[in-house]
């Protein structure tokens, strides 16, 4: 079975930083595009940053400069730095997988195949 387990989210002060984990089990990882969501209450779910299936690499421009994602495809893992957090960042972060995530379509969350569960990221000021 197909599993994506994300953690590492929290509870951290205006202008602190976090790293989001997210553990890929039961693909071919390497075959994969990879991608980081976020749903804050009330709203729906928008793009934080991408990795597609050319390596080319796509952020936000809300979080452009503050954010990088990167993978381990050793340990089937990616990641997600966030620094200089504020209150906007306060959201459920989901982290995403799909074989045919190309650069036209790395923010959309329809052109990915498999989501984890969600992790709590609370920014306080």
């Amino acid at each position: 079975d197909v599993q994506l387990q994300a953690s590492g989210g929290g509870l951290v002060q205006a202008g602190g930083s976090l790293r989001l984990s997210c553990a890929a089990s039961g693909f071919t990882f390497d075959d994969y595009a990879i991608g980081w969501f976020r749903q804050a209450p009330g709203m729906g779910r928008s793009f934080v940053a991408g990795i597609n299936r050319s390596g080319g690499i796509n952020y936000a421009d809300s979080v452009k400069g503050r954010v990088t994602i990167s993978r381990d495809n050793a340990r089937t893992t990616l990641y997600l730095q966030m620094n200089s957090l504020s209150p906007e960042d306060t959201a459920v972060y989901y982290c995403a997988l799909g074989p045919s995530v190309i650069a036209s379509n790395v923010a959309s969350p329809t052109a990915y195949a498999y989501w984890g569960q969600g992790t709590q990221v609370t920014v306080s000021s």
